[in-house]
């Protein structure tokens, strides 16, 4: 039995399949998954899990190069968007219009579905290498 990291099965496969460049997203429970993206719905309930909590343990699990978010964060959300900055100092990333975000959940290879609640807290992540260039 795994006892540390993320344990659940589904989403660490997801993890360890990733290969560089791929995309894969951390959404809110609302946030349309488009078809035939595969799911790891980890929402119990309103606010659990976390989009920050989710975010931590995808992250210390998986090497990120580059994220891209709606631009509405900055004005809807700007304490998630801190701790996003701060647990992803250094990488790349972009503001886009949310609408132009949800079209690019069309290229995911997975969605994680969160139980969050507050208003924008949807990033695509894109995968980078864990060995130094």
């Amino acid at each position: 039995m795994k006892k540390c990291g993320i344990l659940n099965a589904q989403l660490a496969g997801f993890i360890a399949a990733l290969g560089h460049k791929d995309l894969f997203m951390i959404g809110d429970a609302g946030m349309p998954i488009p078809k035939g993206i595969p799911i790891v719905d980890l929402a119990l309930c309103g606010g659990v899990p976390t989009f920050k909590q989710t975010l931590d343990a995808v992250i210390g699990e998986a090497e990120v190069e580059f994220y891209s978010l709606a631009e509405d964060i900055k004005e809807k959300n700007p304490t998630l968007l801190q701790h996003i900055q701060q647990k992803l100092q250094g990488v790349e990333h972009e503001f886009i219009l949310h609408e132009d975000l949800k079209e690019q959940s069309k290229q995911v290879r997975f969605a994680i579905r969160t139980g969050e609640f507050t208003p924008y807290p949807n990033i695509i992540l894109r995968a980078g290498v864990a060995f130094p260039a």
